[in-house]
């Protein structure tokens, strides 16, 4: 295994410097599937403009996204970039939970994982967001920023898995009771995305960062 700042103690130093974050900001949780799938490959601002036009064109359920055309559709999601390819991923996922919504917030977690990768346009990171965030179940959401932050921190080495990366971050975290893993979970992906934001960014800020000193890999 490799050496590095353990994500256990980049949670605890993220926490003290950022504070609670409460992600995912939504209403509801079909919100934040919706979020989910418009969320791949842009940037969030582009999401919230995106559900802003679907909830003003009182399109923001389930049966309203169904009923629009895939052109309909796609313009009211167009900030949110590849409205096109977006607008079919949104309603593939609508029809399987038109299909599955009660049944599916009684199943096991690994079982629901895998039915919602067997939807077309639904990615291991996508999944696991509509998991943690609309499902409140316990998985790690793996995304860029993830990689980022730990390989400049000498923990992960590059290359490694989507699965792979997920379960030696939760194996850090030895929690039994399920909601407290959620939560864990919910504002460690939240900081790690505002750490991405301010400091860890793609050409590092490192004046001020929480982080600094924790590795020479920084």
């Amino acid at each position: 295994m490799a050496e590095g700042v353990d994500p256990l103690t980049v949670f605890e130093q993220l926490q003290r410097y950022y504070g609670p974050q409460q992600w995912w900001p939504a209403e509801s949780p079909f919100e934040v599937m919706v979020g989910a799938i418009l969320t791949q490959n842009t940037t969030w601002s582009g999401v919230e403009k995106a559900i802003a036009n679907l909830r003003s064109a009182d399109a923001l359920s389930l049966q309203a996204i169904l009923a629009l055309s895939q052109s309909q559709l796609g313009e009211l999601i167009r900030p949110s970039g590849y409205f096109n390819l977006k607008s079919k991923r949104l309603q593939n996922f609508c029809r399987w939970y038109q299909q599955h919504q009660s049944s599916a917030w009684e199943m096991e977690t690994r079982a629901l994982r895998v039915a919602l990768l067997e939807i077309n346009g639904v990615g291991p990171e996508t999944a696991d967001d509509i998991l943690l965030y609309a499902f409140e179940r316990p998985v790690f959401v793996v995304d860029s920023y993830t990689r980022r932050i730990f390989e400049r921190l000498g923990w992960l080495q590059g290359g490694e898995s989507y699965d792979q990366v997920q379960e030696r971050v939760e194996s850090c975290f030895t929690i039994e009771e399920s909601v407290e893993q959620v939560r864990i979970f919910n504002e460690l992906h939240g900081m790690i995305v505002s750490h991405a934001k301010q400091h860890c960014r793609k050409k590092p800020l490192c004046e001020g960062c929480p982080l600094v000193g924790c590795s020479a890999h920084i």
